[in-house]
C-alpha cells in the first residue's frame, strides 16, 4: 500500500491502510464523487463560520470576534488531531472542524484586511486571496486530472520532504518567538524580498500538496476504502485548502507592504 502517500499529515498511508480493516463494518465504499460532495459541504461550513466572525466585526463586536478566533484555533486543532487518529469520527467532527476553521479564518481575514485597508492595492486583499486560492486549486485539479503533473513516487517524496521542512521551520520560528527572538522577515508587514520569496515557496508547496491529496483520494476510491473515508478525504483536502488560503493571504500582505 505504498501508493498512499501525501504531504498532508491528515492523509497518511497508515490511516488509509487501517481503514481497510473496517470493511466488515462499513456500508458502501469510498468514491471520488462522494468525497468531492462532502468537501463542498465542509467548504460551506468554513464560509459560514468566516461570515459570522466577519459580521461580528461589522457590528462592532470585535471582542467576541477575537474570542471566537481563539476558540477556532484551539478547537480546530483538537478536532483535527482527533480525526487524524480516529478517522471513523470524521463524519461527525469534520463539519465541526470546518466551522471552527471558519471562525479563525474570518477573524484573521478581518485583521489583515483592516491592517492594509488604507494601503494602495490592499483594500481588496481578502477577496484577492479567496479568488487566488480557488484559482490555484482548480488549476491543480486540472493539472492532475489531465496527468500534466503526475504523483510519482519521486514527486511525492520531494513534496513531503518540503512540507515537513516548512513545518519544522515554522515550529522553530514559533519557539524562538517565545524567547523574544523575532524574525522580521517573517512578519506579514515586512515587504522584503526574502519574506516574499519564502511565501512564494510555501504557496507553491501548499498548491502541490493538492496533487498528492487528489491522488490519495482517487487511489482510496480505487482500492475500495470504507465509506467514512469520504469524510476523511474531504477533511484532509480542506486542511490543505485552508493552509493555501492563509499562505496566499500572507503573500499578498507582503506585496501590499511594499506599496
Amino acid at each position: 500500500m505504498a501508493l498512499f502517500k501525501s504531504g498532508n499529515p491528515t492523509l497518511s498511508q497508515k490511516i488509509f491502510e487501517r481503514s481497510f480493516s473496517d470493511k466488515a463494518d462499513m456500508q458502501g465504499t469510498m468514491s471520488v464523487r462522494g468525497t468531492i460532495n462532502k468537501f463542498g459541504f465542509l467548504l460551506l461550513t468554513v464560509v459560514g463560520g468566516a461570515a459570522y466572525t466577519w459580521q461580528l466585526h461589522v457590528s462592532g463586536q470585535d471582542k467576541l470576534m477575537f474570542t471566537l478566533m481563539i476558540v477556532g484555533i484551539i478547537g480546530g486543532l483538537i478536532a483535527a488531531l482527533i480525526i487524524s487518529f480516529k478517522p471513523k469520527l470524521a463524519p461527525y467532527l469534520a463539519p465541526a472542524y470546518g466551522i471552527l476553521e471558519g471562525l479563525f479564518i474570518g477573524a484573521i481575514s478581518v485583521v489583515i484586511n483592516e491592517t492594509f485597508a488604507k494601503e494602495e492595492g490592499g483594500s481588496n486583499i481578502v477577496m484577492q486571496a479567496v479568488g487566488l486560492t480557488f484559482g490555484v486549486a482548480i488549476a491543480m485539479f486540472l493539472l492532475y486530472n489531465f496527468r500534466i503533473i503526475k504523483a510519482t513516487e519521486k514527486f511525492k517524496s520531494i513534496i513531503i520532504g518540503a512540507t515537513v521542512g516548512i513545518l519544522i521551520f515554522y515550529g522553530i520560528t514559533l519557539l524562538l518567538s517565545f524567547f523574544g527572538v523575532q524574525m522580521d522577515f517573517m512578519s506579514i508587514t515586512n515587504g522584503g524580498w526574502l519574506g516574499i520569496g519564502i511565501s512564494l515557496f510555501v504557496v507553491a508547496i501548499a498548491a502541490l500538496n493538492l496533487i498528492l491529496d487528489f491522488d490519495m483520494i482517487e487511489k482510496g476510491a480505487e482500492q475500495g476504502a470504507p465509506k467514512f473515508m469520504e469524510w476523511y478525504g474531504a477533511f484532509g483536502l480542506l486542511v490543505t485548502i485552508v493552509w493555501l488560503y492563509i499562505e496566499i493571504l500572507k503573500l499578498l500582505s507582503r506585496f501590499a507592504s511594499r506599496d
